[in-house]
């Protein structure tokens, strides 16, 4: 049993939004669509739900086509970023309300609210109005009507992005188990990296409204087919920097050098992109061959407990994810030092030649 989604494209006057979707998702998976902003997540679930219909492809649900079948005749429930209660229900009336549309029997009714207010910790406020709760009762209250109605497909369309820090914690354990007892096919959108390695299950990278990789969520942080690839699952995003590979070494931008380390061996001589994690850079040296460069602060980020440096030269710019708090003033001189065992390597036309062996091995 599963979801199918057949060469799905999708444009608005002249302009794609998605090209060439095809993906298969199994019942009681619970799966990411990770992408930046307009990169076709809302789009591909908007056409799941049947509340756009696809210009090409079909939606295909336990071997059913449902591409000409209505939204109110599909077995979906969709939770959006936005707190999307009805304000003059109750909490109770808010759960239930799906499942009078369906003319579920009363005592059904009662039974299976209660239980799902229970699964998702709001039982005590049952009988208040969504504008007496927090933003995240609020939210547990859209997913508890989203989950009472037990449909095939749940979609998430950012769900947890304005809530707090705690509160996404809390909510992204809790629904990692939620899935783990139902038959049901999750889909979690999501432009957070960390999310979606958090959320763990399989992750679809989406960009430009095209799917660029597919699989487990390890396994596409590990081995990523392509510098996009990488850069979608790096937060920040990883940092590139255009090199040669000669008889005496590696160059970077042509101006910084170095010897050739026995992680790079066997690679052609050629032009190539070098990358490198913004948590792999430091300040200060951790091996032997890490690279010093010598480069000028523009901007010290703080977020949360970590630092994001912005460093720059005369000839390529860095971004280092440090742990902690560092107060640093912009213009000033420091030196970062750059694991030279630790690059991704990549063809021109972005495809992937070389991932460090400590990211194939698991280590961040």
């Amino acid at each position: 049993m599963s979801l199918v989604l057949d060469n799905i494209s999708h444009t608005v006057n002249g302009e794609s939004f998605l090209s060439n979707i095809n993906l298969t998702l199994e019942s009681g998976s619970f799966n990411v669509l990770l992408g930046r902003t307009l990169a076709g997540k809302t789009t591909l679930m908007r056409l799941i739900a049947g509340l756009d219909k696809s210009t090409e492809g079909k939606v295909i649900l336990h071997g059913k086509d449902l591409t000409d079948v209505k939204i109110q005749e599909r077995n979906v429930s969709m939770v959006y970023q936005q707190f999307v209660n009805y304000p003059n229900l109750t909490v109770r009336e808010n759960i239930a309300s799906p499942l009078r549309i369906a003319k579920v029997k009363g005592s059904e009714i009662a039974k299976r609210v209660q239980e799902t207010a229970a699964i998702l910790q709001i039982e005590p406020f049952l009988d208040r109005f969504p504008l007496e709760l927090s933003g995240g009762q609020q939210q547990r209250t859209s997913m508890a009507r989203a989950l009472v109605k037990d449909a095939s497909i749940i979609l998430f369309d950012e769900p947890l992005v304005n809530l707090d820090y705690k509160l996404r914690e809390e909510l992204r354990s809790e629904l990692r188990g939620l899935f783990k007892e139902r038959n049901a096919i999750a889909i979690y959108a999501t432009t957070e990296p960390h999310e979606a390695m958090a959320l763990g299950g399989n992750t679809t990278l989406l960009h430009e409204g095209r799917v660029i990789q597919s699989g487990a969520a390890t396994h596409i942080y590990r081995h990523p087919d392509t510098m996009e690839a990488a850069s979608l699952y790096s937060e920040p995003t990883i940092n590139l920097i255009k090199g040669r590979v000669t008889d005496s070494g590696v160059s970077l931008e042509n101006r910084v050098h170095f010897a050739m380390r026995a992680e790079l061996e066997g690679l052609p001589n050629g032009d190539y992109m070098f990358g490198v994690l913004p948590s792999h850079i430091g300040l200060a040296p951790n091996n032997d061959d890490d690279l010093e460069l010598n480069m000028t602060v523009e901007l010290a980020e703080i977020s949360g407990s970590e630092t994001y440096m912005h460093v720059h030269n005369a000839h390529f710019e860095l971004i280092i994810q440090l742990n902690g708090i560092h107060d640093y003033h912009t213009e000033v001189p420091v030196k970062v030092y750059l694991p030279t065992h630790k690059l991704f390597v990549f063809d021109l036309t972005g495809k992937t030649i070389q991932v460090p062996s400590s990211i194939q091995k698991g280590a961040s």
